[in-house]
């Protein structure tokens, strides 16, 4: 049996779910994937739980995809396929769930945190929609991503993949606060009991009200995002970028001399 990649902690109305996968820079592996929905579904089932804090180990808070789990793979058998209903419960959850970022995220890891209600990084994280890269695109986690953006945020860094600094991220709505490592767990702790404090069936009554039609219209949106997600991820575009990626060089598509200063 594999050691656990996600734990679980719940006291005093706040459940923990801490992501512990930091040989791969918390990859969204299939034993990843599976281990948070199962803590996000325990969490939810808790009556005393009040808050939800999604928290990490290592210098990363998530990297995406594993791509070594892509690699190779057809379009049926790409781990992006259960990753939609991750993000629908973690946005639809009744009860708020606050990310904490003591570190980078990338890719799927910016989905989730776009999905959360509130979101927390230290000062030096950073950011990026890396998908175009490896030639693939940023479409499942569109659907969470794309409410909380400026527009013309969101053209310029889904389109160059280019990384960003968490001022800037919250600058722009992905985050709420970017904040000295020394005060993080201080500032997420300000946020918990904030919450704490309303009424659960108030707080997702409001979250309903807050989110308006696009609960409703996420199954939908999720299912055809998917579909184009796991076609670019098994295509050969998409192969070479996950190849070239895994083998440190640039993809053949990049032409000479680009990207360098």
């Amino acid at each position: 049996m594999a050691d656990e990649l996600v734990h679980y902690s719940a006291e005093h109305g706040v459940a923990t779910i801490t992501l512990d996968s930091p040989h791969n820079r918390n990859a969204l592996s299939a034993q990843l994937r599976r281990e948070l929905a199962e803590r996000l579904e325990r969490a939810l089932g808790d009556d005393t739980v009040r808050v939800l804090v999604l928290d990490h180990t290592g210098p990363v808070f998530c990297a995406g995809m594993d791509l070594k789990e892509a690699r190779g793979s057809g379009a049926g058998d790409q781990g992006v396929n259960e990753f939609p209903a991750i993000l629908e419960r973690i946005w639809t959850s009744p009860k708020p769930v606050v990310a904490t970022l003591r570190g980078p995220a990338r890719a799927g890891g910016v989905g989730i945190v776009a999905a959360a209600d509130i979101a927390v990084a230290v000062t030096d994280a950073t950011f990026a929609f890396s998908e175009v890269r490896i030639g693939v695109i940023p479409a499942i986690i569109s659907v969470t991503v794309l409410p909380r953006l400026a527009p013309r945020a969101a053209h310029e860094l889904f389109l160059t993949g280019d990384t960003f600094d968490a001022e800037h991220a919250a600058r722009i709505g992905l985050i709420n606060a970017a904040v000295p490592a020394e005060r993080l767990d201080t500032e997420v702790g300000r946020y918990v009991r904030s919450l704490a404090l309303g009424g659960p069936k108030a707080l997702a009554a409001t979250k309903q009200l807050l989110q308006g039609d696009s609960a409703a219209a996420m199954p939908e949106r999720f299912a055809a995002m998917l579909a184009t997600s796991a076609e670019f991820f098994a295509g050969e575009e998409g192969q070479e970028g996950i190849t070239a990626f895994a083998e440190k060089r640039k993809p053949r598509w990049v032409p000479e001399g680009a990207g360098e200063a």
